[in-house]
């Protein structure tokens, strides 16, 4: 089995054909998805999917790019949607100081109540990180009880070696496929019981389907390149990543033969 640790299957792009997405996930050895709240809104149809699909599951969080939307409201409804047993993850959230959609302050306020949230639920906090790997690494160092996923990811070594001294996990996604990708000596930093794999369709496109919609049956591609880098067998890597999914995620990732 794969585990897809983080796609936008709410998305609007969608909507037309998530059944049969999902159906080409099972036929290419998916057995399970994490599916992405990135606001309020998007969380409830991550945890509608959720409770539709047992192979699915959600998370709940504001993006850095809409935290200029925190508030003691959008913190409440996070915090219900948290304790919903389909959720196993608080996020995405974290800081983006590359398009700073949000102001800075905004985002490290909404990031840093976050991680408290994952912190106070025991449950793992998705980490969305472009260029601010130091306020990143410190917030993470702020919150020691917190488990976090560096998820996609394209930043620095320093911030990888700060969240794999502190415990956290890092997830992979079809970047590491890219022609223009250059960071392989990053994989082998992370121990294999914190490897993840993902896709963050319909972004990303693994080679060879760049320029079209990413969905989570192409996340094969992303076990296949990492297996190459690190030289191990590709059905080691699918069952290394799968168990560090059951892990932090929780008995909701499970086999499918132990599916109902």
């Amino acid at each position: 089995m794969l585990v897809d640790s983080h796609c936008h299957l709410a998305d609007p792009a969608f909507e037309a054909d998530r059944e049969a997405v999902l159906a080409r996930a099972r036929d290419a050895g998916v057995g399970h998805v994490v599916v992405v709240g990135e606001n309020p809104e998007r969380s409830d149809a991550a945890r509608a999917i959720a409770r539709a699909h047992r192979r699915c599951s959600a998370t709940a969080g504001l993006h850095p790019h809409e935290a200029r939307r925190w508030s003691a409201e959008v913190e409440r409804r996070l915090a219900d949607a948290a304790a919903d047993p389909v959720v196993v993850a608080v996020g995405e959230t974290g800081l983006d100081y590359h398009y700073d959609h949000s102001p800075r302050e905004r985002q490290r306020e909404a990031f840093d109540a976050q991680l408290d949230l994952g912190t106070r639920t025991g449950k793992p906090v998705v980490v969305h990180a472009r260029e601010a790997d130091e306020d990143v690494a410190r917030l993470l160092r702020n919150h020691p009880q917190a488990v976090a996923i560096l998820h996609s990811y394209s930043s620095g070594p320093e911030l990888l070696r700060t969240g794999v001294a502190l415990g956290h996990y890092v997830s992979w996604s079809g970047m590491i496929t890219f022609r223009s990708w250059t960071a392989d000596a990053l994989l082998h930093e992370v121990p294999e019981d914190r490897l993840l794999i993902e896709t963050d369709a319909p972004y990303l496109a693994p080679v060879p389907h760049r320029g079209k919609r990413n969905e989570p049956a192409f996340v094969g591609r992303v076990a296949e390149r990492l297996a190459a880098v690190l030289e191990r067998d590709p059905d080691h890597i699918a069952a290394v990543t799968t168990a560090n999914a059951r892990r932090v995620f929780g008995p909701r990732v499970r086999p499918d033969e132990e599916s109902p």
